[in-house]
């Protein structure tokens, strides 16, 4: 009988250290992991636990458009969107993920909360970013970044999320779509951001950043 005790004990144990691990895992080989679970223990390390990203050089994913956040890590996993900024980083993080844990992922990160961010440029040329925003260009025939991204850039749908960006992030993947193919699924924003000075990316891009909550 006190075999059969101890036996028992033991296999609780193991089970409960199991479930401890699997709640805790880095596994992105592992389909049993939960989305949530490689958000907070993987993707934090680039974006933040909340998709708050410290640095600049990641995006922040709070509040992303889930149908926009699905849609880029299938092209990932696919690897068709080929910016090494991207494809350096996420090609093998996603190569594995299933299709429930992308969409757990995408639903974990579109309910965090998107905070103000804080922005260094000067107010013209934050206003001048705004213009862009609000009307665009009609003599390059640049619409408004608002036409798709919604007039708070929110987003919609398949349209991302732009508003609160790191301006930094912005300016390099709208230099990333205005001079290459690495993005063919947005081939939307190659004709949108063809005519776009330096001046006028990192004007719009500075107020992207500054759009409050």
């Amino acid at each position: 009988m006190k075999n059969r005790t101890l036996f028992a004990v033991m296999t609780v144990a193991a089970l409960s250290s199991g479930c401890t691990n699997l709640q805790r895992s880095r596994d992105l080989a592992n389909p049993d992991v939960a989305g949530q679970t490689l958000a907070e223990q993987v993707c934090s390390n680039c974006h933040g636990v909340t998709g708050m990203a410290s640095s600049p050089n990641f995006p922040n994913l709070a509040a992303q458009q889930e149908v926009y956040f699905t849609n880029q890590l299938n092209e990932f996993r696919g690897h068709s969107r080929r910016d090494p900024a991207g494809f350096e980083y996420m090609w093998g993080i996603s190569r594995s993920l299933t299709d429930k844990q992308v969409h757990e992922l995408a639903v974990y990160f579109a309910a965090q909360k998107h905070p103000n961010q804080p922005v260094e440029r000067s107010a013209a040329e934050i206003e001048a970013g705004h213009a862009i925003f609000t009307s665009g260009i009609a003599a390059k025939g640049i619409p408004p970044c608002g036409s798709c991204h919604g007039p708070g850039g929110g987003g919609n749908d398949k349209f991302p999320r732009i508003a609160g960006q790191h301006a930094d992030y912005l300016i390099k993947q709208l230099t990333v779509f205005q001079r290459t193919d690495e993005r063919p699924e947005g081939s939307i924003m190659k004709t949108v951001a063809h005519e776009l000075t330096r001046d006028n990316i990192v004007a719009v891009s500075a107020y992207l950043q500054s759009i409050p909550e």
